[in-house]
């Protein structure tokens, strides 16, 4: 057994009801070629199957907290980050995997960053029923407002700019400043960087590498469900001081209107396209992307996507 007394990361861990799911996410973090650290996973509500689950691989790097109810994702992750014993917090979806360099490749970038609070994010490889992908497709350019780099589409598919939750390593006193928002369903990795990033200090930078396996569009319930659009709205109009109006635009337009388009409501159509309009500056991808997903449905959508990035993937990687 590995006893730490002073771990160099926490990972941080929620889950609830998925021990088959958290397990496999808690090896891959204890597979990190960085030993010094602590896996605190935050289970989500009474779950006795998850606690023997957990005792069972018999590592004591693993610490696991049982919360007495349902608090959702983002309360967990805060919970966990409470219980942090590190500088340095990852966090990792209990559906998830990291590659065994992960952390010591974002150590490695934070130590050679030039903020003291770095924000450290990752590629990924994004597997789906039919294909996998690489995401993002490239990282932020140099002067690159990172709203529009996080939200602002160069094709007709998602992924240009992006971050997911798996790839966050942060600063523990910044999560302790800057926490998740309670109660928001969906955007929640992007909420908080954008909160983070106001704060003296804090950039937010790349490892090149792909680090973390993401596994999408499986119909399995998760702890963050889908939430009504209107709440996501809302959080978009809050969010408009942080971001820049080609940011806005191509989120009011393309996230939002993705959640807003299972309404078939013209109304709704007429009101988001106002919207991203009146406060927003938006481009040709972005009306294209409106309009796609107002008229094409998220199954079909999905399997042009990876036919069409599973392509150029494949052109890349035949190229060099």
């Amino acid at each position: 057994m590995v006893i730490v007394q002073r771990p160099e990361v926490s990972v941080v861990i929620p889950t609830r009801n998925r021990p088959e799911l958290v397990v496999r996410a808690v090896r891959s973090a204890l597979a990190q070629t960085v030993r010094e650290i602590e896996v605190v996973v935050i289970i989500d509500g009474p779950d006795q199957a998850t606690v023997a689950a957990l005792k069972a691989i018999g590592d004591e790097r693993i610490r696991p907290i049982e919360l007495p109810a349902s608090g959702g994702a983002p309360a967990a992750r805060n919970h966990g980050v409470d219980a942090a014993n590190a500088d340095w917090v990852a966090f990792l979806d209990d559906d998830d995997e990291w590659l065994p360099e992960k952390l010591a490749t974002q150590l490695a970038r934070a130590r050679a960053a030039d903020v003291p609070l770095p924000i450290v994010g990752s590629r990924l490889y994004m597997r789906t029923p039919r294909a996998e992908l690489i995401m993002p497709r490239r990282v932020p350019a140099p002067g690159e407002p990172i709203s529009e780099y996080l939200a602002v589409r160069h094709g007709f598919f998602h992924g240009d700019g992006f971050i997911q939750t798996s790839t966050i390593m942060a600063p523990t006193a910044l999560l302790r400043k800057v926490p998740f928002a309670v109660g928001l369903r969906r955007l929640q990795e992007l909420d908080w960087t954008l909160r983070s990033l106001q704060e003296e200090g804090v950039d937010l930078i790349y490892a090149e590498e792909p680090l973390v396996v993401w596994y999408a569009d499986e119909n399995r319930p998760r702890i963050s469900f889908d939430a009504p659009w209107k709440q996501s709205l809302e959080w978009l109009q809050q969010t408009r001081p942080r971001v820049t109006p080609r940011a806005y635009a191509a989120l009011a337009m393309s996230v939002v209107g993705s959640m807003a388009a299972a309404s078939r409501s013209p109304r709704v159509f007429f009101d988001l396209l106002r919207e991203a309009r009146r406060h927003g500056k938006p481009s040709f991808h972005d009306y294209v992307t409106f309009l796609q997903v107002w008229l094409v449905p998220a199954g079909p959508r999905r399997i042009v996507r990876d036919f069409f990035l599973s392509r150029q993937r494949d052109k890349g990687a035949t190229a060099q």
